[in-house]
């Protein structure tokens, strides 16, 4: 008989045990993986964006109307707890200029090592390459099957993480055990994942990186919505501003990647468009009395080579060729009604999608076990005494940034507490 079982050794997990065992209890961590915190070495392109330069406020915003749930979890561990945490165990850390807090040696090691050091010393337990197959509860106890050996808990805490990356081994387990313990399952879906659009001169801007993009999330009134034309004054679905990247299947970077959650839920998603605002901090009409002045005065500049001053080069021709400007116009040959044309692509051009990748490209997941269903001042669930959740299995997904590392760490601190 163990004090408390915990399924799941990433973030969310080794957090609540060590916490648990810190605090006098007996604990067990499973991990089906034959490592521990596989996404945690993944995450951030291996650097591990560990949290955000905010406050206890800022992680509450950002999570919009998710964020009221994590009031008592980042009340029990903020995001400046949790740098003293890892900097306790000698892991510097960074603030790069977006706010993204990383280890100053860039390598996510050193955080899941940092973890594993102070696990050790708690006392819990774990055991890998063992994941359960089977939960079930009976007199108060919960009886956890593995391919191995049966186990019994006064306390259960599921810290399996959601569908995102599933290669790391998050392939959505908890989500069958929460829902055979009476659970309501919000239906998942990707979020923060790259979106795809079946535009050819898309495409092939594969590459391109604008590193200061404000984007919209508009629906098409017709599959025939000009491209170049600015989107409705309709108020968008979602809008965010950040980096933006052209692939070869669609968009990316932290702008797209931060609207996806709201293409992924909704309906017709092939019915969406973006409107890009590739220079955000110059209005309208100043880039237009720009425009006209160097074409006045490089008149016999191509009006690509003039429009590279603002965009990438190539960026540039395609507007001009969605534009159906030709390549070969010179500055001085611009009419006016074609600046403004120019000006209107480069402030709000329109890109269409066609959806988004899936979870094998997801940073999280979208949906989960119901909020509604979980104290959120404990971590238990409001239906079954004993039993917790922390982490992605939860309905919590916020932005890029070290949002949603630091929603795992505090409500596994949180469940861990509470046990």
């Amino acid at each position: 008989m163990w004090d408390v079982l915990v399924i799941g050794a990433g973030a969310a997990g080794l957090l609540a045990a060590i916490r648990a065992a810190e605090l006098g209890r007996r604990v067990l961590v499973l991990e089906k993986n034959r490592k521990p915190g596989v996404k945690i070495l993944m995450s951030g392109g291996t650097r591990c964006n560990l949290t955000h330069a905010t406050d206890k406020w800022g992680i509450i915003k950002a999570f919009g109307e998710q964020g009221n749930f994590l009031h008592s979890a980042l009340a029990a561990l903020s995001p400046g707890d949790l740098v003293d945490l890892f900097e306790a165990e000698g892991v510097a850390t960074k603030t790069e200029e977006t706010g993204k807090v990383f280890p100053v040696s860039n390598k996510a090691v050193d955080v899941l090592d940092a973890l594993l050091r102070r696990f050790r010393r708690s006392g819990a337990n774990l055991a890998l390459d063992e994941g359960a197959t089977q939960i079930t509860r009976s007199e108060d106890v919960f009886l956890v099957q593995t391919p191995v050996r049966a186990l019994r808990g006064q306390r259960l805490i599921i810290t399996t993480g959601g569908q995102s990356y599933p290669g790391s081994g998050t392939t959505g387990d908890g989500y069958g055990w929460a829902q055979a313990l009476g659970h309501t399952i919000v239906p998942t879906r990707p979020a923060l994942v790259p979106l795809t659009s079946g535009a050819a001169w898309i495409k092939a801007l594969k590459g391109v990186t604008i590193p200061d993009v404000n984007v919209r999330l508009h629906e098409r009134l017709t599959h025939a919505t000009p491209l170049n034309s600015l989107p409705t004054s309709r108020r968008p679905i979602a809008e965010r501003r950040g980096s933006f990247l052209f692939t070869h299947f669609g968009l990316s970077g932290p702008a797209v990647l931060d609207i996806s959650r709201a293409v992924t839920g909704h309906s017709r998603p092939a019915l969406l468009q973006l409107s890009c605002d590739f220079l955000p901090n110059v209005p309208m009409d100043r880039l237009a009395a720009q425009l006209q002045s160097e074409s006045a005065t490089a008149g016999k500049k191509h009006v690509a080579a003039i429009l590279s001053q603002w965009a990438p080069r190539r960026l540039s021709e395609a507007l001009l060729e969605q534009t159906g400007i030709s390549l070969d116009r010179r500055g001085a040959e611009l009419s006016r009604s074609e600046r403004q044309t120019l000006v209107n692509a480069l402030k709000g051009v329109a890109i269409p999608l066609s959806g988004a990748l899936g979870f094998e490209k997801a940073e999280v997941t979208a949906g989960g076990v119901l909020r509604d269903e979980v104290d959120s001042r404990t971590m238990q669930s409001k239906l079954i005494p004993g039993l917790y959740f922390a982490g992605e299995v939860l309905d919590l997904d916020g932005p890029i940034g070290g949002y949603n590392f630091q929603s795992a760490f505090s409500t596994g601190w949180l469940a861990g507490t509470s046990v």
